[in-house]
């Protein structure tokens, strides 16, 4: 990756200098709970290098989306607390996120602080579409650091032209964090040195969602795998009944425009597990995938759909998975879910080369206990990792390579 790297900034020394990171540590929360943690572990080795060097930190960060209004359920005071417990260092939070509270902490931060700001979407411009009301936060935000420098740690916001994301980038010198640079090189690796065979495995619940990744890779992989909720659109467009099951109508003839150019790549599962409502404890059934009756609908991919793929995924030597095979937070309906995951992690322990395209797919490895290790790499950004491997220009990416606000 062609621009500067957290390595770089440690060994120019930052002890004493105010550094801004962007993570992303948009977590779950239940009942103001975090139920996966999964994203801020991810982010603490690159905020616990600068602190350990001695920079005074500042972290800023959203969660969900509050669409610019202040939101008590979406506070990041959990958050602080959790990234505190997995630092092992005190993390306080400011109140705002570049206000009275935000300015006089950072001004009384010492060697070796770590601030958290409060959630960044609280501020309406970091997610305008005015440049000049995103570069006026942005540079509220650069002056916290007193002529500091930006580190972009939260690779599941490159794909957003924000102002904590973007156009801070062009204001102070700006490096990569660890996590930003290790997704880069593993997408790289997905895109320009891919040992074959590539299978990839696409879930979910829209073809929509997944239309531009399905067009961009099935020229490239020699399998591509489709379970979840888009598969009923695949199944419609081969004239198949799919019961009350989710369909998007309107995609139905660009399924059937796939299939028939990608009929040697695609995999459609040949039995289904049906319900009879959408709910934990509905009855259910497995069905061939041709005979999904009236009134039922698909929620998991079945055995025999399980065992095909597994086989499929056997033979790989690069794997690529975004998005569950059913509802698999339901218990009744993850089998499908989780065996194909197991495959991948068989498929890994042989020497292939696997990626969980983060968003529901990483969340399923942790709800489900799989290993996490027993995957190559589990991304921390879905959309990002979609948009990369379409081919797009990730904003976030971009500015890094600028030399823009690159001084000093």
């Amino acid at each position: 990756m062609s621009v500067q790297t957290l390595h770089d900034l440690l060994d120019a020394g930052v002890s004493g200098r105010t550094v801004l990171v962007r993570s992303d540590l948009n977590v779950p929360l239940d009942g103001g709970q975090i139920t996966d943690p999964g994203r801020i572990v991810a982010s603490a080795p690159t905020i616990a290098a600068l602190a350990d060097a001695g920079a005074k930190v500042i972290v800023t960060a959203h969660l969900g989306r509050p669409k610019g209004q202040v939101d008590p359920a979406l506070s990041l005071a959990p958050v602080a607390a959790k990234l505190g417990d997995v630092l092992g260092r005190y993390v306080q939070l400011a109140h705002d996120v570049v206000g009275i509270d935000a300015q006089a902490r950072a001004e009384g931060l010492t060697d070796g602080d770590v601030l958290l700001l409060e959630n960044i979407r609280f501020d309406p411009r970091e997610t305008s579409k005015d440049e000049a009301e995103r570069a006026a936060l942005a540079k509220e935000l650069a002056a916290l650091t007193d002529g500091g420098a930006f580190v972009s740690d939260g690779f599941g916001v490159v794909h957003r032209k924000q102002a904590s994301v973007y156009d801070v980038a062009k204001l102070l010198p700006h490096y990569a964090g660890k996590l930003v640079g290790a997704e880069v090189q593993v997408l790289r690796r997905l895109t320009e040195d891919t040992e074959r065979p590539y299978a990839v495995v696409l879930g979910g619940s829209k073809v929509s969602d997944k239309l531009a990744v399905i067009e961009a890779l099935a020229p490239k992989v020699d399998t591509l795998v489709i379970g979840g909720g888009m598969c009923f659109t695949f199944f419609a467009a081969q004239g198949l009944p799919v019961g009350s099951s989710l369909l998007q109508e309107e995609m139905i003839g660009t399924c059937k425009d796939l299939l028939e150019r990608f009929a040697d790549v695609i995999h459609l599962p040949q039995d289904i597990v049906v319900a009879d409502s959408f709910s934990a404890d509905a009855e259910s059934k497995t069905v061939a995938a041709e005979q999904i009756p009236d009134g039922w609908m698909g929620l998991d991919i079945g055995p025999e759909a399980v065992g095909r793929f597994a086989a499929v995924l056997g033979a790989a030597k690069t794997v690529f998975w975004n998005g569950p095979m059913g509802v698999f937070e339901f218990a009744k309906f993850a089998a499908g879910t989780k065996g194909v995951a197991e495959a991948i992690v068989e498929a890994t322990g042989k020497g292939a080369f696997s990626v969980v395209g983060g968003g529901d797919s990483a969340a399923a490895v942790r709800l489900l206990g799989l290993p996490e290790d027993g995957f190559s790499h589990i991304s921390t950004g879905g959309g990002a990792s979609l948009e990369y491997l379409e081919g797009k220009e990730l904003p976030g990416i971009a500015v890094l390579e600028s030399t823009e606000g690159q001084v000093g």
